[in-house]
């Protein structure tokens, strides 16, 4: 007697198993690798976003060699901007945190005054068990902290991005070779890269313009360290849905301790009308094609990749999805993958 042949549904069910073994696997490689990757993967973003002024340096007569290292020297003198700012913010911000927290725990204890003298007992020792001010304050700088970490490898970062605008040209060709056929139709990967490149000019671009408001906004409010929270506004306009909303958070809650809540309720709707009309209006007309994820893939993107690789994950999150969605797009056992992330709307892929 012959023995029952396995059903269908048992290899399918093992194959799954098999995946999701493999991807704990490499989920755990790339938390344990991230010394090693976070430089490779800044670098290859920056070099995304240096193609653009290398290209036109070179339509100009340069030669790729001095075109790579002008925008090399841009992008050391943007990192320096960015280092002196962080640097000299978070110096003036640690003097004066003892002054902020002092207040702020003065705003608590007025409140609790507030409460009970309408008849509503509170505690002052259950609240600060439940509200711990120092760490409330402490928030701004260690975010800044993760940033300051994150650019710690720079010269890594910088050379790193020298060789790959160097390797450019010769970088199809490569590729061709890797998949074993010299003629081969690359169309589809290039197409993809435009479109990460374009997603990365328009969000620097949108990141530049919110800076300049937020620094404006602060200025003309009297929030101090005005210069970090525009940093702070252009870093996060990186991060998908709740990035502005992240950037407000310091500027609001300093302007609160500085001049009281009607002061820090302006600053707040300013940062909500300027989120609104960046996030759904001015992003999108720029933007054109979208990069075809899912709103509910790009949320958990950020929250997977904020959970792997912190702050500078999450800066990098819609990217990185989209890459590894055109990964998926062109293997033939991973197609049911790219078509989960997507949005449903675009067309297939071209295998």
């Amino acid at each position: 007697m012959s023995a029952p042949s396995a059903s269908p549904l048992h290899f399918r069910g093992a194959r799954l198993l098999f995946i999701a073994a493999s991807l704990v696997v490499v989920v755990a490689g790339l938390k344990a690798a991230q010394s090693f990757f976070l430089p490779l993967l800044m670098a290859l973003f920056l070099t995304i976003l240096c193609v653009p002024p290398m290209r036109w340096l070179e339509r100009r007569g340069l030669p790729t060699w001095l075109a790579a290292l002008l925008v090399i020297a841009g992008a050391i003198l943007a990192v320096l901007a960015v280092a002196i700012v962080i640097g000299g913010s978070l110096q003036s911000f640690y003097v004066e945190l003892p002054f902020y927290r002092a207040r702020l725990d003065g705003m608590v204890q007025t409140a609790l005054s507030w409460l009970n003298g309408h008849g509503i007992d509170v505690s002052a020792q259950e609240l600060t068990q439940d509200i711990n001010t120092g760490a409330v304050m402490d928030l701004a700088g260690t975010i800044a902290g993760s940033l300051v970490t994150a650019f710690s490898s720079v010269v890594l970062i910088l050379l790193l991005m020298a060789f790959m605008l160097l390797e450019l040209h010769g970088a199809p060709k490569k590729v061709r070779l890797a998949l074993g056929d010299p003629e081969a139709d690359i169309s589809d990967l290039g197409r993809g890269a435009a479109m990460v490149q374009r997603y990365l000019a328009v969000k620097t671009l949108m990141g530049l313009l919110n800076a300049a408001i937020a620094i404006g906004v602060c200025f003309a409010f009297g929030i101090d360290f005005a210069l970090l929270w525009g940093l702070f506004a252009f870093l996060f306009n990186f991060v998908p849905n709740i990035g502005s909303v992240l950037a407000g958070i310091p500027p609001v809650l300093l302007g609160l301790i500085q001049y009281g809540p009607a002061r820090a309720a302006m600053v707040a709707a300013l940062y909500i009308l300027l989120d609104f009309t960046s996030g759904n209006w001015l992003e999108p007309r720029m933007m054109g094609r979208r990069l075809g994820l899912s709103p509910l893939v790009v949320m958990l993107s950020l929250i997977f990749w904020g959970w792997l690789w912190g702050p500078v994950g999450m800066l990098l999150s819609v990217p990185l999805t989209s890459a590894t969605k055109l990964f998926c797009e062109h293997a033939d056992d991973m197609r049911w993958l790219a078509i989960l992330l997507g949005s449903g709307d675009e067309p297939p892929a071209k295998r």
